[in-house]
């Protein structure tokens, strides 16, 4: 096994790993630091075979220069595990030290805590029969995070992020510097979302467009379900037209400037992962051979068809929730709660968004399961390999089943339903859903705010209850022992256990609430803001979780968010596109711009007198008279009703599509065109115009180099150090 992969090979108990955590009374004077703590159910005191595998393993620890201590209570034996500073000799000559002839090191090069963690995996070759293996706590390190982070009062404070990097590894400092600029950067799209909102309520009292609709007592929409069907005035519906990615682009070349200065105050700038790993491989064994890349085209193409595969299966659920939606629209108008039956298409969205999230959170489990077994499928190299590949497989699942009936409403809902008098049915007998009566973005609003308010407020809690219960179970049955180094272990064995992919989980919460905020941020514009206030809560209860409620994640090196950073820009890219088809598709944004100079009053010139916009309401309804009704029965009040009016550009003699619509379509291509090319062009003018990397952090690498160099060439000539400006350009004067 390599990397986190080894923290596995401890098999023969059904124990789970755990980091030594002492949170509650810690004793520092009376414990040593131990870099791993394994652990081993007592039972297999009595399996021979068992006993012999643990000997040998330990034995095999010895030989290569770690130390250990053994501690037993009534159910569990607890080996501390400890490397020698002598093990990372090698490890200092390949990496730390200075290169060239006559380089003398006095002082050895501290090694990375980061690697000290990293060594124990990789000598940890053979099955020892432990049950547990993983990176202890530091006593001071969890106090000081305790008290500077992992609290709630700490909310508006700033983040520990150099203490977080000394005590969980800098992958995980860096999780939280992202998550943290991330937050910071929401709150001018808050407030920007924030004022669109609320000035649309005073703009709209002022619009023309909503005068006619609240006035329009007279016009009659057609009738949408096939249950119980009525007339409805079009005034009926003012209440819910009130409610009617260039931020992306400075965010992601921003936090690619605050990222590099992040690292090289780490050291961490020229850090090359490939090389760490190779040369740990050989410090554990000398006789390592390389892995090399490959690649086979026949498990390329099975991976691409099974991914296809589950990508046609979601789009397939996304089909079964408009199934849904079709027959609860049936259900709800047939209902005998008059409540349900005046509010079918409400009460179909909601139910259908709620529907919806709980689907999410069934595949969520479901494409986990599938993406490791495409990765695994796929053989990677290492284990850094492997995590990347899975970052990009599961994402791709994880965007289809959270997006695609969002993608269905923005987009196809209620433009496949043909007219009135000939509708599209389901199985020839069920009536396909419409917009609501205000507009198709209503539902898109809706849909957004019921998913993103559910996943924020319930993932929270859940994410914050679900490890404080288990953990509370764990320590009821605790029994304290006199020995304090024992308690500690114990009492952090008892904490929630944790997996390679626990950050994982966190980075892909935080990508699908991205998604949310920037792909259709145009249809819900407070996106933004549910996104602020739930991480506000998401890093305290994250740090909580990581700091007093779960084992201690393995520390790793890493001196960037991989994978994620590509996941930003494709979500980047999709949010122009999506944004820019739900401007032009499903808002009145086009359509109103088309009325206003082709169709409306103002067509040859402003009127001062006049509102441009006067009449769009009734421009935008197409006629449909009653007695082309197919089945009229049950329709009330038809007889007194000749005509009546729906969303639609058709002609009123053979209910085709009109010239207005054909019109239409072509401006709103052209537009899609025109906006993806500017705000892509943006994007790439934005990032050109801010550096990912900063000069000042280009400077200091450039004159490290350069002082090195001197340290290195003066070496060589003289035995002697640094050498002045004058005397090194005389000698290169020479040379």
């Amino acid at each position: 096994p390599q990397g986190e992969e080894s923290l596995q090979i401890l098999v023969g108990t059904e124990e789970d790993s755990f980091p030594l955590a002492e949170i509650h009374a810690c004793e520092p004077e009376a414990s040593e630091q131990w870099d791993y703590v394994l652990v081993a159910d007592r039972r297999t005191e009595r399996i021979p075979k068992k006993m012999l595998r643990q000997q040998q393993f330990l034995g095999e620890l010895r030989r290569k220069g770690f130390h250990f201590k053994v501690k037993k209570d009534q159910k569990r034996v607890f080996f501390g595990i400890r490397a020698d500073d002598s093990i990372f000799d090698l490890y200092r000559t390949l990496l730390l030290e200075p290169e060239g002839p006559g380089s003398t090191v006095k002082t050895p090069t501290p090694v990375p805590a980061t690697t000290r963690w990293e060594a124990l995996p990789r000598a940890t070759e053979q099955d020892p029969g432990a049950g547990a293996l993983n990176a202890p706590h530091l006593c001071q390190g969890e106090a000081a995070l305790e008290k500077t982070w992992a609290q709630w009062r700490k909310m508006a404070h700033k983040q520990p992020i150099d203490q977080i990097r000394d005590y969980f590894g800098e992958k995980v400092a860096l999780y939280f510097a992202w998550l943290g600029w991330y937050t910071y950067m929401l709150v001018p799209a808050a407030l920007v979302g924030l004022g669109i909102f609320l000035i649309g309520f005073p703009l709209f009292e002022s619009s023309q467009i909503s005068k006619e609709i609240c006035e329009a007592h007279t016009i009659l929409l057609c009738p949408l379900g096939d249950h119980g069907r009525r007339f409805q005035r079009l005034s009926d519906t003012c209440t819910f037209a009130k409610v009617g990615c260039p931020w992306a682009t400075v965010f992601l070349e921003v936090w690619k400037r605050k990222r590099a200065r992040v690292v090289l105050h780490w050291d961490l700038y020229g850090w090359d992962e490939d090389q760490e790993e190779m040369v740990l491989q050989l410090i554990n064994c000398p006789d390592y051979k390389l892995q090399l890349h490959r690649h086979s085209y026949l498990r390329s193409g099975i991976i691409l068809a099974l991914s296809l595969f589950m990508i046609c299966f979601l789009i397939g659920m996304a089909h079964a929730l408009v199934v849904y939606r079709v027959l609860a629209a049936a259900l709800f108008s047939s209902s005998a709660l008059p409540f349900l039956e005046e509010q079918v298409t409400t009460a179909m969205v909601v139910t259908g968004a709620v529907v919806h999230y709980v689907t999410i959170v069934i595949m969520t489990k479901v494409n986990k399961w599938v993406a490791l077994k495409l990765c695994d499928f796929e053989k990677p190299r290492t284990f850094s390999e492997r995590e990347r590949k899975f970052t990009v497989w599961f994402f791709t699942l994880q965007f289809f089943a959270h997006f695609s009936s969002l993608i269905y409403i923005a987009f196809i809902l209620g433009r496949i339903n043909g007219h009135p008098g000939k509708s599209t049915r389901l199985a020839g007998l069920w009536k396909l859903e419409e917009c609501h009566l205000s507009g198709c973005m209503t539902d898109l609003f809706l849909q957004m705010a019921i998913i993103m308010g559910l996943k924020q407020t319930l993932s929270n809690c859940v994410e914050y209850l679900r490890p404080w219960l288990a953990h509370q179970c764990r320590s009821w049955s605790a029994l304290a022992p006199r020995d304090p180094e024992l308690s500690d272990w114990q009492r952090n064995y008892r904490l929630n256990p944790v997996n390679p992919f626990s950050l994982f989980d966190e980075f892909m919460e935080m990508m699908i609430q991205y998604g949310f905020t920037t792909i259709f941020v145009a249809a819900f514009p407070l996106a933004p803001l549910l996104a602020l206030f739930s991480n506000l809560v998401e890093i305290r209860l994250d740090a909580i979780k990581m700091v007093r409620l779960q084992r201690r994640l393995v520390p790793r090196k890493a001196k960037d968010i991989g994978t994620w950073l590509q996941v930003l820009e494709t979500i980047g890219v999709l949010a122009v596109i999506a944004n820019g088809m739900v401007i032009a598709f499903t808002s009145e944004f086009i359509p109103r711009v088309v009325y206003k100079y082709r169709y409306g009053p103002c067509r040859e010139g402003a009127h001062p007198a006049v509102d441009c916009l006067t009449g769009y309401v009734n421009h935008s309804l197409s006629i449909f008279y009653t007695k082309d009704f197919q089945d009229p029965v049950g329709i009330e009040g038809l007889e007194n009703v000749t005509e009546c009016r729906y969303r639609d550009y058709r002609n009123a003699h053979d209910y085709n599509f009109s010239e207005q619509f054909w019109f239409l379509l072509a401006i709103r291509l052209a537009f899609v065109i025109l906006f993806e090319h500017v705000a892509l062009c943006s994007k790439l003018i934005a990032a050109w115009f801010v550096p990912d990397v900063p000069q000042l952090v280009k400077n200091k690498v450039l004159e490290e180099k350069y002082r090195r160099l001197r340290e290195k060439m003066w070496k060589s000539w003289t035995g002697a150090g640094p050498a002045s400006s004058s005397g090194t350009s005389i000698r290169s004067t020479e040379v």
